[in-house]
């Protein structure tokens, strides 16, 4: 904690790269733990192909049930890692929050500078008029929800397998992690494409990389810190 203090206050342009580690305090399970969503199979099928793109279009009645029981967590609430990073944002620390999580904790913290790159459960679009549409709408819906306006199905803006990132939001990502003098990665293990590739942008030289995660990350041998442990509890010990 100390060695991550040091790089904290030295550095004027913080960027935050966090995975699903950074919500499971607040109550919303990981992905790819032992005990995470996708270690279990459901109707035969495992999540990856159930959050699919081609399982929405081809079954999207089977595609919101899951959605529904498995995805949404309107109950959360920011923990004390999404609280410190509003902080440091505030402060004029934190130059980018770039976020592979769905869960829109980091905006309901507070933080603006967030470049949600899987897009946010708190936004559904439908898919003939564009007539959007928040989380709260959804949950009072049943079935495959329909637009009210036009009776097109209502997608939710997160990004499914088999679809493509935003280009604004990828490239904003980048160019603030390409443009930072230190970089924290959180919560993730780094094995989601094309996110992951996201760290390439980092060229390290005399800027230092850290890694806070439970189990090993492919960054791990080029990072000037590791730290083993919950994203939460070691945000919430920094001082700003």
């Amino acid at each position: 904690m100390k060695t991550l203090q040091e790089i904290v206050d030295r550095a004027k342009r913080i960027v935050f790269f966090g995975g699903a580690g950074v919500s499971t305090t607040s109550g919303i399970p990981d992905f790819r733990s032992a005990d995470g969503l996708f270690s279990r199979t459901y109707a035969g099928l495992t999540p990856e192909m159930m959050l699919s793109a081609s399982f929405f279009y081809l079954h999207p009645d089977r595609f919101f049930e899951f959605y529904r029981a498995y995805m949404l967590h309107p109950e959360a609430q920011p923990n004390a890692a999404h609280r410190k990073l509003f902080e440091l944002e505030r402060a004029g620390k934190l130059s980018g929050l770039v976020t592979q999580n769905i869960d829109g904790l980091h905006r309901k913290a507070g933080n603006r500078l967030v470049y949600e790159l899987h897009g946010s459960v708190h936004e559904n679009v439908c898919m003939d008029c564009a007539k959007t549409y928040d989380l709260a709408w959804l949950l009072a819906t049943q079935g495959v929800p329909h637009c009210p306006r036009c009776g097109g199905i209502v997608k939710p803006s997160v990004v499914l397998y088999g679809e493509g990132l935003d280009p604004y939001v990828s490239t904003g990502a980048c160019r603030e992690i390409s443009r930072c003098d230190a970089l924290i990665v959180a919560g993730t293990s780094l094995t989601v494409e094309p996110a992951a590739s996201f760290l390439t942008y980092f060229r390290g030289g005399s800027r230092e990389l850290v890694v806070i995660n439970r189990e090993e990350t492919p960054a791990d041998s080029r990072a000037t810190l590791v730290i083993r442990g919950d994203v939460a509890q070691v945000m919430g010990e920094l001082r700003v």
